[in-house]
């Protein structure tokens, strides 16, 4: 990732205000992007601050991408301001359940479709109508390795990451020709504040975590950002309708 260049791009960088967005967009940044740093959470703002504060140009707008109103505005924003748009990582997304399908409700289901599938298919009209406008450009969709194949307790969210695929090989078929190439990422555990917060300081969840992983341990942000960076690159010309596992070997089993 460390030869990586974006210098003279825009990249788009959704859920960006914390975990994989986060050092996904700094990445970007590093590597000299201008990246739009969105996310429903305003605390997107600091980390926009931190890449200006470090020598890189961001900016934050605010999104809750289940809207198709903040979408447009995210969107009227990037074409007014800069008038391309040469990668996109569609990041935002909401926590899994914690039930079986026939407990599961409707307001569970709603939110994480909501997010997982209609956010990311709204932003992913979007990035295609301007990108084929300015002649091409790179996305990818955060999905995960529960879209890989099953999640019991978490059939909803696990729903949606495979739809999340289905949007992103369907996509990178229908504009293949158009240079404009459709990728996913699925991880599989990652340290982020979110999973330290579920683990509750319990050491014994965390070692039987890392142990479904055959690498032995979770996955860290940087190694889906080197992932995201590199689908989004030049270096990645001839990849497109891919879902690529970043998930320690889980499902090579």
């Amino acid at each position: 990732m460390n030869q990586l260049s974006f210098s003279g791009k825009v990249a788009l960088v959704t859920g960006a205000a914390a975990g994989i967005g986060e050092i996904t967009a700094k990445h970007f940044a590093q590597r000299g992007a201008t990246v739009i740093v969105s996310d429903i959470d305003a605390a997107g703002e600091a980390v926009a601050q931190s890449i200006i504060d470090a020598g890189g140009e961001a900016v934050f707008k605010q999104c809750d991408v289940s809207s198709t109103e903040s979408v447009d505005a995210l969107f009227d924003f990037i074409t007014s301001k800069y008038g391309k748009l040469d990668a996109a990582f569609n990041n935002a997304g909401v926590d899994i359940e914690d039930s079986k399908l026939a407990d599961g409700n409707i307001d569970t289901y709603n939110k994480i479709m909501d997010v997982n599938v209609k956010g990311v298919w709204l932003c992913m009209q979007k990035e295609i109508q301007l990108m084929l406008q300015s002649g091409g450009g790179a996305i990818v969709n955060t999905a995960s390795i529960a879209g890989l194949g099953a999640a019991p307790t978490m059939s909803i969210y696990s729903a949606s990451k495979h739809a999340v695929i289905g949007l992103t090989k369907s996509a990178a078929i229908e504009y293949a020709k158009k240079s404009i190439r459709v990728n996913a990422v699925c991880p599989a555990v990652i340290d982020t504040d979110m999973y330290r917060r579920a683990l509750q300081g319990d050491p014994k969840k965390e070692l039987a975590i890392s142990r479904l992983h055959p690498v032995g341990r979770v996955g860290h942000p940087e190694e889906v950002a080197a992932a995201v960076l590199y689908l989004c690159s030049s270096d990645a010309s001839f990849s497109t309708g891919v879902a690529l596992p970043v998930d320690g070997g889980s499902t090579a089993i």
